[in-house]
């Protein structure tokens, strides 16, 4: 098996912070979405690049990679064996049903069906499967049904793994779904042993980061840059929305960190809408030449204005 090098996947380097990480899969994750790319192995690149993200955004899952990795990939991890072709089956961030090998060997795998007394396998209902839907935030103002499609394992009378079947489904979101937020699908799931009924599909709600929106709860953050003179003196700019554009009036004597309220621009509720809040942020000019240096020492010497005045 293959060793998979995690960080030359998102493309950034082994010391990498987590803000560094989350930049980059901001950036491939809306790259390869199967739903906007023209990219041919898009599905695949994208399952890629989810499954180096759920790996070094986790400090431990993190930490034995690297322990891993320092050894070339030919370390095990306990009794775990790059041969083994069960998935790995716990909870998390991602579709970790189709992740690759490689990451199954490292993290852990599924059990097998049980057989009974007499060595005759049991009617046993199919297992649960837990597959991520990733959505845009402007998916979720839609009312327009999407598709997704997973690997749906399947198990002979002995409890031996078969070829997946690929299957594809479509459905509405529901308004209100948040990020993290599971929807049952009841008998989708894998199919049982013997006369035993099929499991239930859960749909993990994963939204996709926003290179603009931030999310918290049912609200949007968005930074919005201005320059010390807007600041100042007020001013009226173009704000993108997931509605559409608005005009937003910055007062004057604004700070950075300052909050505006943008009532029902959030992501929707079952009634309403949550809000968006623009978050101000002076910016400086990257350079001044000396006519703009005249300007900011007049300023200077006309104010007594001091910010760090109660540090004495």
């Amino acid at each position: 098996m293959d060793f998979k090098d995690y960080y030359k996947v998102l493309g950034v380097e082994t010391d990498a912070d987590l803000k560094a990480i989350k930049t980059a899969y901001r950036k491939l994750a809306r790259k390869y979405h199967p739903d906007v790319s023209e990219v041919k192995d898009a599905a695949d690149r994208f399952k890629e690049v989810a499954e180096a993200y759920e790996v070094l955004s986790d400090q431990k899952k993190r930490a034995e990679y690297d322990e891993l990795r320092k050894y070339g990939g030919s370390q095990r991890r306990g009794a775990a064996s790059f041969d083994n072709d069960d998935h790995f089956s716990g909870g998390g961030r991602y579709n970790q049903q189709d992740f690759s090998d490689f990451f199954s060997s490292m993290f852990g795998g599924a059990g097998r069906h049980e057989r009974s007394a007499t060595g005759e396998p049991f009617n046993t209902r199919g297992r649960d499967l837990e597959v991520d839907m990733p959505i845009f935030l402007e998916d979720t103002l839609s009312d327009e049904s999407k598709q997704i499609n997973f690997q749906l394992p399947h198990y002979d009378v002995n409890g031996r793994r078969l070829e997946d079947v690929t299957k594809n489904l479509k459905l509405k979101i529901p308004k209100g779904t948040r990020d993290g937020e599971r929807i049952r699908l009841k008998g989708q799931g894998t199919p049982g042993v013997g006369n035993g009924p099929a499991g239930d599909l859960y749909l993990r709600i994963r939204l996709i980061p926003h290179p603009l929106f931030d999310v918290e709860a049912h609200n949007l953050l968005i930074t919005v840059p201005l320059t010390p003179w807007e600041a100042a003196l007020g001013c009226k700019i173009t704000l993108p929305t997931l509605h559409g554009k608005i005009q937003l009036s910055v007062p004057a004597n604004s700070q950075t960190g300052q909050r505006l309220r943008i009532k029902g621009r959030g992501l929707p509720l079952k009634d309403t809408h949550g809000d968006l809040y623009a978050i101000l942020k002076v910016v400086m000019p990257p350079t001044t030449d000396d006519k703009d240096k005249a300007i900011w020492q007049q300023l200077a010497d006309g104010h007594t204005f001091n910010p760090r005045a109660d540090w004495s």
